[in-house]
Protein backbone atom coordinates (compact mmCIF):
# COMPACT_ATOMS: atom_id res chain seq x y z
CA UNK A 1 0.00 0.00 0.00
CA UNK A 2 1.22 3.61 -0.67
CA UNK A 3 2.49 6.00 1.74
CA UNK A 4 -0.77 7.47 3.11
CA UNK A 5 -0.83 11.79 3.36
CA UNK A 6 -3.19 11.19 6.32
CA UNK A 7 -0.85 9.13 8.85
CA UNK A 8 0.63 11.75 10.87
CA UNK A 9 -2.44 14.01 11.26
CA UNK A 10 -4.72 11.25 11.95
CA UNK A 11 -2.72 10.75 14.90
CA UNK A 12 -3.08 14.48 15.78
CA UNK A 13 -6.72 14.93 15.21
CA UNK A 14 -7.57 12.18 17.55
CA UNK A 15 -5.55 13.97 20.76
CA UNK A 16 -7.31 17.21 19.87
CA UNK A 17 -9.15 17.51 23.16
CA UNK A 18 -6.35 17.03 25.29
CA UNK A 19 -4.14 19.79 22.94
CA UNK A 20 -6.37 21.98 23.52
CA UNK A 21 -5.17 23.01 26.45
CA UNK A 22 -1.52 23.35 25.72
CA UNK A 23 0.84 26.23 26.63
CA UNK A 24 1.32 28.10 22.78
CA UNK A 25 5.32 28.54 22.02
CA UNK A 26 4.11 31.50 20.59
CA UNK A 27 1.22 34.83 20.69
CA UNK A 28 0.37 37.20 17.85
CA UNK A 29 -2.38 40.13 18.67
CA UNK A 30 -4.78 40.91 16.43
CA UNK A 31 -2.90 44.45 15.37
CA UNK A 32 0.27 42.24 14.13
CA UNK A 33 -1.85 41.91 10.35
CA UNK A 34 -2.53 42.53 6.85
CA UNK A 35 -5.21 42.02 4.31
CA UNK A 36 -3.67 41.19 1.14
CA UNK A 37 -2.14 38.15 -0.34
CA UNK A 38 1.37 38.78 -1.41
CA UNK A 39 5.22 36.94 -1.77
CA UNK A 40 6.06 40.46 -0.12
CA UNK A 41 4.42 40.74 2.72
CA UNK A 42 7.15 40.73 5.66
CA UNK A 43 6.64 38.19 8.12
CA UNK A 44 5.43 38.46 11.71
CA UNK A 45 6.63 35.75 13.38
CA UNK A 46 9.33 33.21 12.40
CA UNK A 47 9.00 29.72 13.87
CA UNK A 48 10.07 26.25 13.32
CA UNK A 49 7.83 23.49 12.09
CA UNK A 50 5.82 21.76 14.61
CA UNK A 51 5.16 25.14 16.35
CA UNK A 52 2.20 26.22 18.03
CA UNK A 53 0.67 29.38 17.80
CA UNK A 54 -2.33 31.15 19.67
CA UNK A 55 -3.65 34.28 17.43
CA UNK A 56 -6.11 37.05 18.07
CA UNK A 57 -8.37 37.70 14.94
CA UNK A 58 -10.26 40.94 14.62
CA UNK A 59 -13.85 40.39 12.99
CA UNK A 60 -14.37 40.96 9.13
CA UNK A 61 -14.45 44.67 9.19
CA UNK A 62 -11.83 45.48 11.37
CA UNK A 63 -13.50 47.05 14.07
CA UNK A 64 -16.08 49.26 11.88
CA UNK A 65 -18.98 47.10 13.15
CA UNK A 66 -18.81 46.99 16.58
CA UNK A 67 -20.63 46.08 19.71
CA UNK A 68 -22.56 49.49 19.35
CA UNK A 69 -22.79 49.52 15.83
CA UNK A 70 -25.86 51.19 13.84
CA UNK A 71 -26.94 50.66 10.53
CA UNK A 72 -25.12 53.53 9.56
CA UNK A 73 -21.64 52.11 10.35
CA UNK A 74 -22.91 49.42 7.87
CA UNK A 75 -23.84 51.67 5.44
CA UNK A 76 -20.67 53.63 5.58
CA UNK A 77 -18.48 50.97 5.60
CA UNK A 78 -14.75 51.25 4.03
CA UNK A 79 -14.24 48.06 2.50
CA UNK A 80 -10.66 49.00 2.58
CA UNK A 81 -9.68 47.55 5.57
CA UNK A 82 -11.93 44.39 5.23
CA UNK A 83 -10.23 40.47 6.26
CA UNK A 84 -7.97 41.76 8.69
CA UNK A 85 -5.64 38.90 8.64
CA UNK A 86 -3.15 37.92 11.60
CA UNK A 87 0.29 37.02 9.82
CA UNK A 88 2.13 36.04 7.98
CA UNK A 89 4.56 33.75 9.90
CA UNK A 90 7.46 32.10 7.95
CA UNK A 91 7.83 28.43 8.31
CA UNK A 92 11.71 27.87 8.62
CA UNK A 93 11.28 24.54 7.13
CA UNK A 94 9.11 25.45 4.13
CA UNK A 95 10.03 25.29 0.64
CA UNK A 96 8.14 25.49 -3.03
CA UNK A 97 6.57 22.11 -3.25
CA UNK A 98 6.46 21.16 0.38
CA UNK A 99 2.66 20.74 2.17
CA UNK A 100 1.27 23.11 5.33
CA UNK A 101 -0.53 20.83 7.44
CA UNK A 102 -2.31 23.44 9.96
CA UNK A 103 -3.96 21.76 12.95
CA UNK A 104 -6.58 23.93 14.54
CA UNK A 105 -5.81 22.84 17.94
CA UNK A 106 -8.84 25.13 19.44
CA UNK A 107 -10.98 28.24 19.23
CA UNK A 108 -12.12 30.87 21.75
CA UNK A 109 -15.31 32.84 21.24
CA UNK A 110 -15.35 36.72 21.76
CA UNK A 111 -18.54 37.94 23.60
CA UNK A 112 -19.96 39.77 20.77
CA UNK A 113 -20.69 38.75 16.93
CA UNK A 114 -22.66 40.54 14.08
CA UNK A 115 -24.54 39.52 10.79
CA UNK A 116 -25.47 41.63 7.62
CA UNK A 117 -27.19 42.31 3.98
CA UNK A 118 -24.82 44.47 2.32
CA UNK A 119 -26.52 46.27 -0.43
CA UNK A 120 -24.95 44.69 -3.92
CA UNK A 121 -23.53 41.97 -2.00
CA UNK A 122 -24.69 38.47 -1.39
CA UNK A 123 -25.94 35.58 -3.51
CA UNK A 124 -29.88 37.18 -3.77
CA UNK A 125 -28.16 40.71 -3.55
CA UNK A 126 -31.26 42.31 -6.37
CA UNK A 127 -34.33 40.49 -4.19
CA UNK A 128 -32.43 42.33 -0.65
CA UNK A 129 -31.25 45.72 -2.00
CA UNK A 130 -31.67 46.84 1.60
CA UNK A 131 -28.49 47.13 4.09
CA UNK A 132 -29.89 45.06 7.24
CA UNK A 133 -27.04 44.83 10.43
CA UNK A 134 -27.64 42.47 13.46
CA UNK A 135 -25.32 42.92 16.17
CA UNK A 136 -25.59 39.39 18.25
CA UNK A 137 -24.41 39.14 22.21
CA UNK A 138 -22.44 35.28 22.48
CA UNK A 139 -22.65 33.61 25.85
CA UNK A 140 -19.07 32.24 25.85
CA UNK A 141 -19.91 29.88 28.49
CA UNK A 142 -22.61 27.38 26.99
CA UNK A 143 -21.13 28.22 23.23
CA UNK A 144 -24.53 29.97 21.85
CA UNK A 145 -26.17 33.06 20.55
CA UNK A 146 -29.82 34.65 20.43
CA UNK A 147 -30.62 34.80 16.53
CA UNK A 148 -34.00 36.46 17.55
CA UNK A 149 -36.81 35.56 20.36
CA UNK A 150 -37.42 32.43 19.43
CA UNK A 151 -34.27 31.00 17.94
CA UNK A 152 -31.26 29.94 19.84
CA UNK A 153 -27.93 29.03 17.79
CA UNK A 154 -25.67 26.16 19.04
CA UNK A 155 -22.21 28.31 17.68
CA UNK A 156 -19.66 26.32 15.54
CA UNK A 157 -16.59 28.93 15.35
CA UNK A 158 -14.27 28.57 12.49
CA UNK A 159 -11.60 30.47 10.30
CA UNK A 160 -13.28 31.77 7.32
CA UNK A 161 -9.94 33.03 5.68
CA UNK A 162 -6.53 30.50 6.36
CA UNK A 163 -3.79 30.67 3.67
CA UNK A 164 -0.77 30.54 2.38
CA UNK A 165 1.28 33.48 0.43
CA UNK A 166 0.85 33.29 -3.61
CA UNK A 167 4.02 33.30 -5.69
CA UNK A 168 2.87 36.87 -7.21
CA UNK A 169 4.62 40.42 -5.48
CA UNK A 170 1.02 41.96 -6.09
CA UNK A 171 -1.33 42.96 -3.39
CA UNK A 172 -4.40 40.47 -4.02
CA UNK A 173 -7.51 41.06 -2.35
CA UNK A 174 -8.65 38.77 0.23
CA UNK A 175 -12.30 38.16 -0.78
CA UNK A 176 -12.53 35.14 -3.20
CA UNK A 177 -10.70 31.74 -2.71
CA UNK A 178 -7.72 30.86 -4.38
CA UNK A 179 -5.28 28.04 -4.72
CA UNK A 180 -3.30 29.27 -1.86
CA UNK A 181 -6.34 29.32 0.32
CA UNK A 182 -8.11 32.32 1.33
CA UNK A 183 -11.63 33.13 1.92
CA UNK A 184 -12.93 29.56 1.91
CA UNK A 185 -15.57 30.47 4.37
CA UNK A 186 -16.05 26.61 4.78
CA UNK A 187 -17.77 25.97 7.97
CA UNK A 188 -15.96 22.42 8.29
CA UNK A 189 -12.95 23.84 9.07
CA UNK A 190 -13.34 23.81 12.78
CA UNK A 191 -11.36 22.60 16.08
CA UNK A 192 -10.21 19.16 15.12
CA UNK A 193 -9.49 19.92 11.92
CA UNK A 194 -6.02 19.76 9.86
CA UNK A 195 -5.91 21.99 6.52
CA UNK A 196 -3.48 21.20 4.00
CA UNK A 197 -1.73 23.89 1.55
CA UNK A 198 0.44 23.35 -0.93
CA UNK A 199 3.50 25.93 -0.38
CA UNK A 200 4.45 28.57 -3.31
CA UNK A 201 6.78 30.57 -1.73
CA UNK A 202 9.68 29.63 0.84
CA UNK A 203 8.61 30.11 4.43
CA UNK A 204 4.72 29.40 3.61
CA UNK A 205 3.81 33.07 4.89
CA UNK A 206 1.02 31.66 6.72
CA UNK A 207 -2.13 33.84 7.58
CA UNK A 208 -5.36 33.50 9.59
CA UNK A 209 -8.53 35.45 10.45
CA UNK A 210 -12.21 36.66 8.91
CA UNK A 211 -13.27 34.02 11.89
CA UNK A 212 -17.28 33.12 11.92
CA UNK A 213 -19.09 32.10 15.04
CA UNK A 214 -21.92 29.93 12.33
CA UNK A 215 -22.28 29.92 9.52
CA UNK A 216 -24.46 27.14 6.92
CA UNK A 217 -22.36 25.61 3.65
CA UNK A 218 -22.66 28.46 0.85
CA UNK A 219 -22.95 31.75 3.15
CA UNK A 220 -26.02 32.89 0.87
CA UNK A 221 -26.90 36.51 2.18
CA UNK A 222 -22.93 37.44 2.12
CA UNK A 223 -21.95 36.93 6.14
CA UNK A 224 -21.60 34.37 8.57
CA UNK A 225 -21.78 35.81 12.74
CA UNK A 226 -18.65 38.03 11.96
CA UNK A 227 -17.05 37.67 15.33
CA UNK A 228 -13.75 37.95 17.00
CA UNK A 229 -11.69 34.89 18.21
CA UNK A 230 -8.62 33.89 19.12
CA UNK A 231 -7.29 30.89 17.50
CA UNK A 232 -4.40 28.26 18.71
CA UNK A 233 -2.43 26.27 16.31
CA UNK A 234 -0.08 24.36 15.14
CA UNK A 235 1.86 24.67 11.81
CA UNK A 236 3.78 21.59 10.34
CA UNK A 237 5.50 21.12 6.65
CA UNK A 238 4.94 18.28 5.15
CA UNK A 239 7.95 17.07 2.78
CA UNK A 240 8.02 14.37 0.30
CA UNK A 241 4.03 13.73 0.03
CA UNK A 242 2.17 14.22 -3.39
CA UNK A 243 1.75 17.49 -4.47
CA UNK A 244 -1.33 18.76 -4.16
CA UNK A 245 -3.19 22.04 -5.99
CA UNK A 246 -5.43 23.66 -3.84
CA UNK A 247 -6.39 23.00 0.09
CA UNK A 248 -7.46 19.45 1.11
CA UNK A 249 -8.65 18.90 5.09
CA UNK A 250 -9.42 16.36 7.54
CA UNK A 251 -11.59 15.73 10.02
CA UNK A 252 -11.77 12.96 12.61
CA UNK A 253 -14.35 10.55 10.08
CA UNK A 254 -13.42 12.42 6.67
CA UNK A 255 -11.26 13.64 3.94
CA UNK A 256 -12.02 16.36 2.08
CA UNK A 257 -10.42 18.62 -0.86
CA UNK A 258 -11.49 22.06 -2.14
CA UNK A 259 -12.23 23.18 -5.77
CA UNK A 260 -12.39 26.82 -6.81
CA UNK A 261 -14.02 28.24 -9.60
CA UNK A 262 -15.62 31.16 -11.47
CA UNK A 263 -18.87 28.11 -12.07
CA UNK A 264 -20.32 25.69 -9.61
CA UNK A 265 -19.62 23.87 -12.68
CA UNK A 266 -15.53 24.63 -12.85
CA UNK A 267 -14.99 24.39 -9.12
CA UNK A 268 -17.11 20.92 -8.68
CA UNK A 269 -15.43 19.45 -11.68
CA UNK A 270 -12.07 20.25 -10.09
CA UNK A 271 -12.80 19.20 -6.62
CA UNK A 272 -13.97 15.52 -8.02
CA UNK A 273 -10.58 15.86 -10.33
CA UNK A 274 -8.72 16.36 -6.90
CA UNK A 275 -10.13 13.52 -4.82
CA UNK A 276 -9.38 11.22 -7.70
CA UNK A 277 -5.88 12.44 -7.87
CA UNK A 278 -5.86 11.62 -3.62
CA UNK A 279 -7.12 8.39 -3.92
CA UNK A 280 -4.70 7.03 -6.38
CA UNK A 281 -1.64 8.89 -5.12
CA UNK A 282 -2.42 7.44 -1.16
CA UNK A 283 -3.81 3.94 -1.82
CA UNK A 284 -3.72 1.12 -3.74
CA UNK A 285 -6.47 1.76 -6.05
CA UNK A 286 -6.74 2.58 -9.98
CA UNK A 287 -8.14 5.40 -11.59
CA UNK A 288 -11.03 4.15 -13.02
CA UNK A 289 -12.00 2.66 -9.90
CA UNK A 290 -11.34 5.88 -7.65
CA UNK A 291 -14.21 7.58 -10.13
CA UNK A 292 -16.42 4.95 -9.56
CA UNK A 293 -16.02 4.73 -5.60
CA UNK A 294 -16.41 8.56 -5.77
CA UNK A 295 -19.66 8.21 -7.22
CA UNK A 296 -20.95 6.03 -4.27
CA UNK A 297 -18.99 7.32 -1.10
CA UNK A 298 -17.93 10.86 -2.36
CA UNK A 299 -20.35 13.62 -1.09
CA UNK A 300 -20.01 16.94 -3.26
CA UNK A 301 -20.61 20.11 -0.92
CA UNK A 302 -21.15 23.60 -1.50
CA UNK A 303 -18.91 25.77 0.74
CA UNK A 304 -19.78 28.97 -0.27
CA UNK A 305 -21.42 31.12 -3.46
CA UNK A 306 -20.73 34.65 -2.70
CA UNK A 307 -17.23 35.39 -2.32
CA UNK A 308 -16.77 36.76 -5.99
CA UNK A 309 -15.59 35.83 -9.09
CA UNK A 310 -14.75 32.87 -7.11
CA UNK A 311 -17.39 29.86 -5.48
CA UNK A 312 -15.52 27.00 -3.40
CA UNK A 313 -16.48 23.10 -3.80
CA UNK A 314 -15.41 20.22 -1.33
CA UNK A 315 -15.55 16.45 -2.00
CA UNK A 316 -15.89 14.71 1.29
CA UNK A 317 -14.87 10.68 1.67
CA UNK A 318 -15.35 8.82 4.69
CA UNK A 319 -12.43 7.11 6.50
CA UNK A 320 -14.33 4.48 7.12
CA UNK A 321 -13.67 3.40 3.29
CA UNK A 322 -10.58 4.84 3.24
CA UNK A 323 -9.64 2.48 5.91
CA UNK A 324 -10.14 -0.77 3.32
CA UNK A 325 -8.08 0.34 0.47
Amino acid sequence: MKRLLIGISFLVITACSSESRIEPDYFLSADQKHNKWSSTIEPVLTVPSGSVIQAETSEASDGQLHKNATIDDLINLDFGPIHPLTGPVYVEEAEVGDILAVDIIDIELHDYGWQAIVSGFGFLSERFPDAKLTVHKINTTTGTATFNDKVQLELKPFPGVMGVAPATDEMLSTIPPRANGGNMDDPNLTKGTTVYFPIFVKGALFSIGDAHAIQGLGEVCGTAIEAPMTITYRLRVLKNKPAIKEPQYEKDDIYAVTGFGETIDIATKKAVNYMIDHLINNYDITAEDAYMLCSLVGDLHIAEVVDVPNMLVTMHFPKSVLEQL
